[in-house]
């Protein structure tokens, strides 16, 4: 599912998922620092030794054995890390292995050992996925649409060390909507595509409905986690002022028919910041005919 791979690799790097912190009527007058708290932490994540900025590589592996090393005559050649670093073996029924070279200094789930049975992200439950670690960079497998991937992080990335930073429209109070939420029963189905080509089928609960200079517009959330809903969206600052695939939202579960959708917290998916990750596409649904002057920017320093 499309959350829970968004969700499986965020923990799986020790980054908080940015969710929808709702103001209460008690606490607008304390919306602005609100908003720089929020930014803040958002920014803490981005830029963190293993946040989304740490990516280096996307290497799809094969069924068989696969050499992995950052010498040329590997099979999957990586970005940092010694020259051979082991073989990574993908049975055909999913299952893998590896087996570390004997100089490598790797270590599996911060363990020193020869091999190891390797878990990916779609099926490592709270525990989280196997992580090959070797010097400042690690590895973890992904799946995506049935096929299985090296996802690459390096503290030293020049992704982070060269990070240009994040722009943001003034906050603004006004972006701060609350809108009627129209449940389905039962969910809806939407069709969500990634970067990857692939189209993941999202169960929706429901709809945001919400009126703004006299038009009236709807989003679609997902949920696969149960105390959030999460937007993927664009609008009509995409692909000029903001980032032009999608931007994320979170938002609380909907109280007494109504859902706070706070647009200033709309922020950039990973994919605006390396070429490594795996984002969603905005679907047709929640592509507004609407310029959301709130959140995040276009990152000026994009790939």
């Amino acid at each position: 599912m499309l959350r829970t791979a968004v969700l499986a690799f965020a923990l799986s790097l020790g980054v908080a998922t940015v969710q929808a912190q709702t103001a209460t009527p008690a606490d607008t007058s304390d919306f602005s620092q609100q908003i720089a708290q929020w930014r803040a932490t958002r920014l803490a994540g981005l830029t963190a030794p293993n946040g989304w900025l740490s990516l280096i590589g996307l290497d799809w592996l094969q069924e068989g054995a696969n050499r992995v090393g950052s010498a040329a005559d590997n099979d999957i050649v990586l970005k940092a890390g010694p020259a051979h670093l082991g073989v990574v073996t993908l049975a055909k029924g999913g299952a893998l292995h590896i087996a570390l070279d004997k100089d490598s200094g790797a270590t599996v789930d911060g363990k020193a050992v020869h091999e190891a049975d390797l878990v990916d992200d779609m099926h490592a439950g709270d525990a989280g996925p196997s992580v090959v670690a070797f010097g400042n960079a690690s590895f973890l497998v992904i799946e995506r649409d049935g096929r299985k991937a090296l996802r690459v992080k390096d503290s030293d990335a020049e992704t982070r060390k060269h990070f240009a930073g994040l722009d943001y429209y003034p906050a603004d109070p006004s972006w701060r909507i609350v809108a009627d939420w129209v449940p389905f029963d039962p969910p809806h189905e939407l069709e969500i595509g990634s970067v990857l080509g692939t189209i993941n089928k999202e169960k929706v609960p429901g709809k945001a409905v919400f009126h703004r200079d006299g038009h009236t517009y709807e989003l679609m959330p997902i949920q696969e986690e149960p105390d959030t809903l999460f937007f993927v969206l664009a609008d009509r600052t995409s692909g000029r002022e903001t980032y032009g695939a999608a931007r994320f939202l979170y938002a609380d579960l909907p109280k007494d028919g109504k859902v706070v959708l706070d647009f200033n917290r709309a922020y950039n998916p990973p994919c605006a910041f390396t070429p490594y990750a795996t984002c969603p596409l905005a679907p047709p649904e929640n592509r507004m005919d609407l310029a959301v002057t709130a959140g995040e920017k276009k990152y000026r320093g994009g790939h």
